[in-house]
C-alpha cells in the first residue's frame, strides 16, 4: 500500500478491551491468511485448497499497534452441503467466541471471485445474528495486488473505486456495510495496511457508539461462559492461592533482606559519620590514614549493598507483577476453556429445535430464494 499511516495516529476507542473480530466468507477466500496478516504471525492454517482447511470456529489472540485483538475465524458456516445440526452447532460455538459480541463482522472477499452467493453474505449475517449486525460489518477485499499494474502509480483508494464503478454487484454489497471496505496487498509485507485497517475500524466503531455488537443469544452466551469460567476458577480457587501464597513469602524473604541490608547502611552512615567527627580531633596522621582507609573500605560496602538493595527493589517489583499474573493467567485460561465448553452450544441447539427454528435451513434458504 502506497499510502503510509502513523501508529500514532491510531487510538482505538477499544484500547482497554479486547477487540473482536469475526472473519466470514466463502472457502478459498482467504480468511485465516487475512487473520494471519491482522495478527501478525501464523495464528492459523492457511494455504491454498478448495477445501476448507478450518473444520471449526477458531479464535486466536494477540497484541496489534498495543490494542488487544481476538480473531474469530470460520469455516463454512455458509455451507449449504452441511446438515442443519452441523450448521446450528458450528454457529453456536462462533457465537459462543465472539461473546459478549463482536465489534466487527469482516466479509473476506477475493478479488476476480465475486459470486451471487457472496452478494447475500450480509443478509446470511442477518439471519444468524440479527438485522443490526450489518452496522458492524465491514468487507475485506484479498489480492488487491491484483489491481495494480506494475507501472500503475495510483493508490489503491483509485484503483479499487474504479474497479467497484464496473462491479454493481460489489456496490451493492458495499452499500449494506457500514464500515465501508478496505484491501490487503498480498505482495506487501509491511504493517501499514494493518494499521489503516484498524484505523477505519475505529471510526466504525466510534460511529457505532464506540461499542460492540450484542444481542440477547449473545448475552446469554456470554453468561454461561461466566458462568462456566466461575466454576473452574472456583475449582482452581486452592491451587491459585496456593501459589499465591508460594510467591508472597518468597517476597517477604526479599522485604527481610531489604529491610536488614537498609538498617546495616543506616549504621555504617551513622558510624561513618562518628568516625569523620573524630578524625577531625585526631592530630597523628597515620590515625588519619587508617581512619580514611577503613572509610574508604566501608563506602565500598555500602555501595555494594545499594546495589543489592536496587537489584532486590527489582525483584519485588517483579515478584509483585508475577503474583498479580497468577490470577490474570488462570482467568483467562478458565475463559478459554470455557468458551469451548458444551453447555452453551447445546442449549442454543435444542432451544432451536424447540423453537421449531432451524438457522441452518434459513441460511440455504437464503442462498436458493433470493
Amino acid at each position: 500500500m502506497n499510502s503510509k499511516v502513523s501508529l500514532s495516529r491510531i487510538q482505538l476507542h477499544t484500547q482497554n478491551e479486547e477487540f473482536r473480530i469475526v472473519l466470514v466468507g466463502k472457502t478459498g477466500a482467504g480468511k485465516s491468511a487475512a487473520g494471519n496478516t491482522i495478527l501478525g504471525r501464523k495464528a492459523f492454517l492457511a494455504k491454498p485448497s478448495a477445501v476448507s482447511q478450518t473444520k471449526n470456529c477458531e479464535k486466536k489472540k494477540g497484541k496489534v499497534d498495543e490494542q488487544s485483538v481476538a480473531v474469530i475465524d470460520t469455516p463454512g458456516l455458509f455451507d449449504t452441503t452441511l446438515s442443519n445440526e452441523e450448521t446450528m452447532r458450528k454457529i453456536a460455538l462462533c457465537i459462543s467466541l465472539s461473546a459478549p459480541g463482536p465489534h466487527l463482522f469482516l466479509v473476506v472477499i477475493q478479488l476476480g471471485r465475486f459470486t451471487e452467493e457472496e452478494q447475500k453474505t450480509v443478509k446470511m449475517i442477518q439471519t444468524l445474528f440479527g438485522d443490526e449486525a450489518s452496522k458492524y460489518t465491514m468487507v475485506l477485499f484479498t489480492h488487491g495486488d491484483l489491481l495494480h499494474d506494475d507501472d500503475d502509480d495510483d493508490d489503491y483508494d483509485e484503483t479499487i473505486e474504479n474497479f467497484l464503478l464496473g462491479n454493481p454487484g460489489l456496490k451493492s454489497l458495499l452499500s449494506q456495510c457500514n464500515g465501508g471496505y478496505h484491501v490487503f496487498n498480498n505482495k506487501d509485507k509491511s504493517h501499514s495496511q494493518v494499521t489503516e485497517l484498524l484505523e477505519k475500524i475505529n471510526e466504525m466503531v466510534k460511529m457505532n457508539g464506540g461499542s460492540y455488537y450484542t444481542t440477547e443469544t449473545l448475552q446469554e452466551a456470554e453468561r454461561a461462559i461466566e458462568e462456566e469460567k466461575n466454576r473452574i476458577m472456583r475449582e482452581n480457587e486452592e491451587k491459585i492461592r496456593k501459589k499465591e501464597e508460594k510467591l508472597k513469602k518468597e517476597k517477604m524473604k526479599q522485604e527481610a533482606r531489604e529491610k536488614a541490608l537498609k538498617e546495616e547502611n543506616e549504621r555504617i552512615l551513622r558510624e561513618n559519620e562518628e568516625m569523620k567527627r573524630t578524625q577531625n580531633e585526631l592530630k597523628k596522621s597515620t590515625q588519619e590514614a587508617q581512619d580514611k582507609a577503613r572509610i574508604q573500605r566501608e563506602i565500598e560496602g555500602q555501595r555494594i549493598r545499594e546495589e543489592e538493595l536496587k537489584k532486590l527493589k527489582l525483584e519485588n517489583e517483579a515478584k509483585d507483577k508475577e503474583i498479580k499474573e497468577v490470577r490474570e493467567k488462570c482467568e483467562r485460561e478458565a475463559r478459554e476453556e470455557a468458551e469451548g465448553k458444551n453447555s452453551f452450544i447445546n442449549s442454543y441447539f435444542l432451544k432451536a429445535i424447540e423453537l421449531g427454528i432451524t438457522l441452518g435451513k434459513a441460511i440455504k434458504d437464503t442462498c436458493v430464494t433470493q
